[in-house]
């Protein structure tokens, strides 16, 4: 008996423990598309990573235009201009991957731009949420937009347009 009161008890706290968190959602694309310098960042990207795929491909082309060129004059070359035409076409294509790399790899020049111009945007936003939680008395805020586990979720519990007032947006 003794032990059933016991577990009992401690059920209970559990159960009310769970039922005094609070917790909200947020919807980080919403957020996101109603902060204009995001948006800027996200197009200044996207220009800047255009540019780069095009001389990417550009010096790719050049390898590519340099081997048909090299297939065709094959027959005619000594041995000799038959090696250093294959390493001139080996070289090219060598520093298109090496370029590709140096824009677009993990630690590419399109990452660190990336960070340079979101990593503020996204800093601000987290600082928002934090005040947002303090204020109301969150544990926890969940973001609905990249969670695929939350099914439904009652638009009250959405403090979005409050982390946007927090930020000095307003919802468009």
């Amino acid at each position: 008996m003794k032990r059933i009161t016991i577990i009992l008890a401690l059920v209970l706290a559990c159960a009310s423990a769970a039922m005094a968190q609070k917790f909200a959602l947020v919807d980080m694309d919403y957020i996101l598309k109603n902060v204009p310098q995001y948006e800027m960042a996200n197009e200044q990207l996207n220009q800047l990573s255009q540019r780069w795929q095009k001389e990417v491909e550009a010096v790719g082309k050049e390898a590519e235009n340099m081997y048909q060129a090299y297939l065709a004059e094959k027959v005619f070359l000594t041995e000799e201009q038959v090696k250093k035409r294959e390493a001139d076409v080996v070289a090219k294509e060598k520093e298109a991957t090496e370029l590709r790399y140096k824009y677009f790899g993990p630690e590419g020049e399109l990452y660190k731009k990336r960070q340079s111009l979101l990593k503020p945007v996204q800093d601000e936003v987290y600082n928002a949420i934090k005040k947002v939680a303090d204020e109301r008395g969150y544990q926890a805020i969940f973001d609905r937009a990249t969670s695929s586990d939350i099914i439904y979720a009652s638009p009250r519990i959405d403090v979005s347009n409050e982390v946007l007032a927090k930020m000095g947006y307003s919802a468009n």
